[in-house]
């Protein structure tokens, strides 16, 4: 496997650079950005609505339960549909969604941590509640949040694969090995 991604290194190297571009558009361009995730949220929604809607038809033609299937795909069709013609509404819908799991979730570690006793555990809990609270009371600052985190998340994963790419690429050198980069038993030293 790591010889085929020591030939291909080129490939992960590229990889990355577009994901350090697509990071750096995050932070220069963050409504284009967050325009474009939405865009790309309602078409695979629209997408797997329509694939599931599909596999509920076969299912009820095969004589199994279908209604699952189907009315899952009604869903996922209503949200694409949603997310197109008021984006806005599908971003604060999130943000919100996003607040309220983080107060939720906050509050339930604050209560574990009270229970065992445990700083850090406590410490991430009222993080966890702060952010939410924050959130909650500025979606548009929490949306824009949202993008850079994004931004933060591409450009790290972009460098670690192009740093990635170029270490494969050292590792095919004719003087090492190809993938460890040690040096092939005929290049060691005999010793006599």
């Amino acid at each position: 496997m790591i010889e085929i991604l020591a030939r291909n290194w080129w490939a992960i190297a590229l990889r990355g650079a577009i994901a350090v571009v697509i990071g750096i558009l995050a932070f220069a361009l963050p409504g284009l950005t967050l325009a474009s995730l939405i865009l790309l949220f309602a078409i695979y929604s629209l997408i797997d609505g329509a694939f599931a809607i599909v596999a509920g038809v076969r299912a009820a033609r095969e004589g199994e339960r279908w209604w699952p299937m189907a009315l899952e795909g009604v869903v996922d069709l209503i949200a694409g549909a949603i997310a197109l013609l008021w984006p806005i509404a599908t971003v604060l819908a999130f943000v919100f969604l996003a607040a309220a799991w983080a107060i939720v979730s906050g509050i339930l570690l604050l209560a574990g941590a009270f229970r065992r006793r445990e700083i850090l555990l406590g410490l991430a809990g009222g993080f966890s509640i702060v952010w939410g609270v924050l959130f909650a009371l500025w979606p548009g600052k929490g949306a824009l949040a949202l993008v850079w985190l994004f931004g933060i998340y591409a450009l790290v994963f972009g460098v670690a694969l192009v740093v990635a790419g170029f270490r494969l690429r050292g590792a095919r050198s004719p003087a090492r090995g190809p993938v460890t980069g040690e040096a092939y038993a005929g290049d060691k030293p005999s010793g006599n």
